[in-house]
């Protein structure tokens, strides 16, 4: 009553290319070529890709080292607190 039908393909289902179409015009085009302000273009966009992925990346690092120097500013001051507590008892 419920059980499913499974759909029968006539054709196969593997990737396969055909070889009776002849390639196009567009398959074999050259490459593109960069004018000098092309290259000036992406030269610059890439300069300016490192400069923004290394002042993220410094500025990250940065916020670890004040988060890591204010957790060990926290520690000693806690453990300070704590020494000072044991010796008025």
């Amino acid at each position: 009553m419920l059980r499913p039908r499974v759909p029968v393909n006539p054709l196969p289902t593997s990737h396969f290319t055909r070889t009776d179409i002849e390639p196009s015009a567009r398959d074999h085009t050259p490459p593109a070529r960069l004018t000098p302000a092309g290259l000036v273009t992406l030269a610059a966009g890439g300069t300016g890709l490192v400069l923004i992925v290394g002042t993220v990346l410094v500025s990250m690092l940065l916020a670890v080292a004040i988060s890591a120097t204010s957790v060990a500013v926290c520690a000693v001051v806690l453990r300070s607190l704590l020494n000072g507590q044991r010796r008025h008892r």
